[in-house]
């Protein structure tokens, strides 16, 4: 794919979905299905943690998940596993502060989508300066997702970024609900990025819905 312009980045940023199949109470194929239809722009695979698949079977699994965003032409990127990222022609990887380097990731997927977490302004500008296309940014709220999540910061980050004038597409992460949600972009963020909010809801397609709805007030 060719390079992704800051503008387009910024809206396709607006409504991120991060999942995996450990993430699910329901059919992972039917939460991603649902969640897409109920507004979602952009979707990551994340296989970690607990009951994680491995080996084949999370190759499998990630191309039924990739053939249901390509249905609908939402962006599928791959978390940290870069080699997978390559062999399913995904959309691009999403790298953290503990993965391979932002610029050696860079070299290998060309043109495709990069995206570094940060939680510190020099991330930030190191992301940039390495060729992110975009910068996930939290802890926002607390969150038991994630196993190795960092203490929640709130908007901080976000907000010291935009002051400084850097204008990198920023999503924010961790513990964001229809709820708590409005203030990430109150502080210059370009989107949110949810997992349980979606991933364990009721109802995803409705929970992508009142998501999209309280960011687009």
């Amino acid at each position: 794919m060719t390079k992704v312009l800051i503008k387009d980045m910024c809206e396709t940023l607006r409504l991120y979905f991060i999942m995996g199949s450990n993430n699910c109470t329901m059919d992972p194929e039917y939460v991603l299905e649902q969640a897409i239809k109920g507004g979602i722009s952009f979707f990551q695979f994340r296989e970690k943690g607990t009951d994680a698949l491995t080996g084949n079977e999370k190759v499998i699994f990630a191309k039924r998940l990739q053939s249901i965003c390509q249905k609908y032409s939402i962006p599928f990127i791959v978390n940290d596993d870069v080699e997978l990222a390559i062999s399913l022609n995904a959309d691009g990887v999403h790298i953290g502060q503990g993965d391979e380097s932002a610029d050696e990731v860079r070299r290998k997927i060309g043109d495709k989508i990069l995206g570094v977490s940060a939680h510190t302004v020099e991330e930030v500008e190191k992301a940039i300066a390495n060729g992110a296309d975009y910068v996930g940014i939290g802890p926002i709220y607390s969150t038991t997702t994630k196993e190795d999540a960092k203490s929640p910061q709130g908007t901080t980050i976000i907000n010291e970024v935009r002051k400084k004038g850097i204008e990198i597409p920023i999503v924010g992460i961790g513990g964001i609900t229809a709820e708590n949600a409005l203030p990430v972009m109150e502080s210059g963020g370009n989107g949110i990025s949810v997992i349980s909010a979606i991933s364990r809801a009721n109802d995803p397609a409705e929970s992508a819905r009142e998501l999209k709805e309280a960011i687009d007030c």
